[in-house]
């Protein structure tokens, strides 16, 4: 440390004295002119204060440090001390003489400051500035040069300081001038910039609302196309079949080898199309998870009998599913698990000409590692990410003879993510390839399950009551399932104590009785039920485990089933049961023809099924438009209504409301039969209006006419089957 000064403060020209003194050193040690201005400003406002309020002080000016050297202020006095510092340095002082800004302006011009005050003993501020870098090292040498440079420079008088003020004044008033010139260029160019952003927000905003529309318009582009196609399509399908079925005679092996050209060309469109939808609808966020609880074993053996026709073109290929061992049941979406897997096996079986394909599962942890491997002719590593691309399909020799739409594995990694998961490959040129699927063991929603609670009982006008006595949750669930959608109100009792609340409350239309509950059995109540003139006519369908028809039927049983019974089985024998005995009608709506056509095939064929005679049981009303089908269903009051989505003159939503709205014709029960394919919000309102959902594209004849059958039974009509009322 090197002291350059020391001035002690006794008269009011001391501080103007020390102030030039001060600007002096600071010059003298490399200090900038705007530096050196607000030095002597700190000094002379804290020599100042030291005067007035203390009448005089001690300054002190020195050099201290090596790397990097300051110029440190000292200045003392021995007055009164400051009682409020702390109100001053928080800057909530309010001078009486003065702006009160002394001490805190006196801090934002130095580097550091420090101040301490007793009251009674005085105060002390030591100031620091920093030398700046270029500046050289100060020598002892040189600090003593400056303390002989001092000693020769008199002090200039008190006018010529003025004067310098002045000229700092106006130096500073330049520089903020020059300052404020610069802030008001840089205001106007934000301001051209925050314009030319906002323009490119409101085109942003624009773009993004066209795209929006764009992508809206795409849907309901593609929503429309699936109708307009799969209706044709699936009509071409049905035809050929019943050409290939021989429905109309014999065809002579070109013809038969020309329909089934048409019938693979339409498949093969109808997949496309499938595929194209499925597509959209992930990409639109439209596309809904269900999850359900299934075996891994069964997956296998489905896809299993699914694929193997695939190999009938070529021996030379093994298919083979490893057996999962030791599997947990998953919970997760068994449809979109089967076509990400279906998607990578059908893709190995069309690269791979010779070999096999393996197909198995491993567990990690809380995921399941599905792997496709093949011994086909692989891909190469710049293809890799490629290939789930939309629409590309890589060259190979192969390519001639296989056929695809460049959609399956693009689909694939899609509905892997929507089930939170992944897909990946591994493949070498000319050994092979192997795609792993790597999906979750249970889907992860946040919607809970509902507990199952006891809730408030309120009969549905639309339809039948139906008791049903049984307290295993298992088969209340299975008698959910098998209800849902019906002509039958599912009430269940547990306990001969809610049957009887049930009967207080209403008159059932049929009971399911189970034999043995879980305090007792219930023979009682049924002869009880038979003898009571009151619940005499309701027909009892008695389910149990117990073998024991003829005690059943001699206590009055109307029918007997042993556990487990079919879910059609039981809907036919309580519509034989409940329903009226007057010939059925049925009302077709729909605008196309073909449809009717075969519709009608699959009711002959269904009614022949049930009866073993190839006739009509019911009566058959057709209507070609909706404002037809409302006109026939008020007319006619039929026990059924066919109906299609798609009319021209308006909608089967808008039938089905105009329907629902009408007390004439609200409770008949209405089958939907659509090729469209149907948003989330469109299935919920229609389940809740319908009977069944049947879609015009089945696999075959036999599958479709099991589907009207059981849509039949669950609209409430009854087909007689002539056989014996057990299972």
């Amino acid at each position: 440390m090197t002291n350059l000064l020391t001035v002690e403060l006794r008269y009011e020209q001391d501080v103007v004295m020390i102030r030039q003194r001060a600007r002096q050193i600071a010059q003298a040690l490399g200090f900038d002119s705007q530096d050196q201005t607000r030095i002597a400003t700190a000094v002379s406002e804290i020599a100042r204060n030291a005067f007035q309020y203390a009448g005089g002080g001690k300054v002190e000016l020195r050099v201290e440090g090596e790397l990097p050297q300051s110029l440190m202020i000292c200045i003392r006095d021995q007055g009164p001390g400051i009682t409020n510092l702390k109100t001053i340095l928080d800057g909530q002082y309010k001078s009486q003489t003065g702006m009160g800004l002394g001490i805190i302006g006196t801090k934002r011009l130095m580097d550091r400051f420090q101040i301490t005050s007793t009251p009674g003993q005085g105060t002390e501020v030591l100031m620091a500035k920093t030398l700046s870098k270029p500046a050289p090292i100060l020598t002892a040498t040189r600090l003593a040069q400056i303390v002989d440079e001092l000693v020769m420079k008199s002090p200039q008088n008190p006018f010529e300081e003025i004067q310098q003020q002045n000229q700092e004044l106006l130096r500073t008033l330049a520089e903020l001038e020059k300052r404020q010139a610069e802030l008001a260029q840089v205001n106007r160019e934000l301001e051209d910039t925050n314009r030319g952003v906002v323009a490119l927000y409101a085109e942003l905003d624009e773009k993004a609302v066209s795209l929006q529309r764009a992508n809206e318009l795409k849907t309901r582009f593609l929503s429309n196309m699936s109708h307009e196609f799969r209706t044709p399509l699936n009509s071409i399908m049905s035809l050929s079949r019943l050409l290939l079925d021989r429905m109309d005679g014999e065809l002579t092996p070109d013809q038969e080898k020309q329909v089934t050209f048409i019938r693979q060309s339409a498949e093969g469109l109808s997949e496309l199309v499938n595929d194209l939808l499925d597509l959209a609808k992930v990409e639109a966020g439209k596309i809904v998870v269900h999850p359900n609880e299934f075996e891994l074993s069964d997956l296998f053996a489905t896809l299993r009998g699914m694929l193997r026709p695939l190999l009938t073109d070529n021996s030379s290929i093994s298919l083979v599913f490893e057996e999962p061992v030791g599997f947990p049941t998953l919970r997760t979406d068994e449809g979109k698990v089967a076509q990400i897997l279906r998607n990578f096996i059908s893709n190995a079986l069309k690269y791979t000409e010779k070999g096999e394909v393996r197909i198995r599962a491993e567990l990690d942890r809380n995921t399941v590692v599905f792997s496709v491997a093949d011994t086909g002719i692989g891909i190469a590593p710049e293809d890799t990410e490629r290939i789930f691309e939309e629409f590309i399909q890589v060259n190979s020799y192969l390519q001639k003879r296989v056929k695809g739409t460049g959609l399956g594995l693009p689909l694939s990694r899609k509905l892997a993510e929507l089930l939170g998961g992944s897909v990946s490959i591994k493949s070498s040129q000319g050994l092979g390839s192997t795609f792993f699927a790597t999906l979750p063991l249970v889907y992860k929603t946040d919607i809970e399950e509902a507990d199952e609670t006891d809730a408030p009982l309120q009969l549905d006008a639309t339809r039948y009551p139906l008791l049903v006595v049984e307290d295993n949750p298992e088969t209340l669930f299975i008698y959910e399932k098998y209800f849902a959608g019906s002509s039958y109100q599912m009430i269940p009792a547990k306990s001969l104590k809610q049957v009887n609340q049930a009967f207080q409350k209403f008159k059932p239309q049929a009971v399911l009785l189970d034999i043995l509950l879980e305090e007792h059995n219930t023979w009682d109540l049924l002869s009880q039920m038979k003898a009571n003139v009151a619940t005499r006519e309701i027909p009892i369908v008695v389910i149990t485990v117990v073998d024991n028809e003829n005690k059943a039927r001699a206590l009055g049983a109307d029918a007997f089933f042993v556990k487990p019974v079919e879910r059609l089985a039981l809907l036919e024998k309580l519509n034989t049961l409940v329903k009226r005995e007057h010939l059925p009608k049925l009302l077709i709506v729909d605008d196309d023809p073909v449809s009717h056509y075969l519709l009608k095939q699959y009711l002959a064929n269904c009614m022949g099924t049930a009866t073993g005679k190839n006739c009509f049981d019911f009566k058959i009303i057709e209507a070609t438009s909706g404002g037809e089908g409302i006109r026939y269903a008020g007319q006619e009051n039929p026990s059924c209504i066919f109906l299609d989505l798609v009319m021209p003159d308006m909608s089967g939503f808008e039938v089905l409301e105009q329907l629902k709205a009408d007390p004439a014709t609200k409770n008949i029960p209405v089958i939907i039969h659509t090729s469209k394919l149907l948003e989330p919000e469109e299935r919920s309102i229609l389940v809740e209006n319908t009977v069944a959902i049947l879609s015009k594209e089945s696999p075959s004849r036999e599958v479709a006419t099991s589907l009207v059958r059981e849509a039949l039974l669950l609209a409430g009509l009854g087909l007689e089957t002539g056989e014996e009322d057990h299972v």
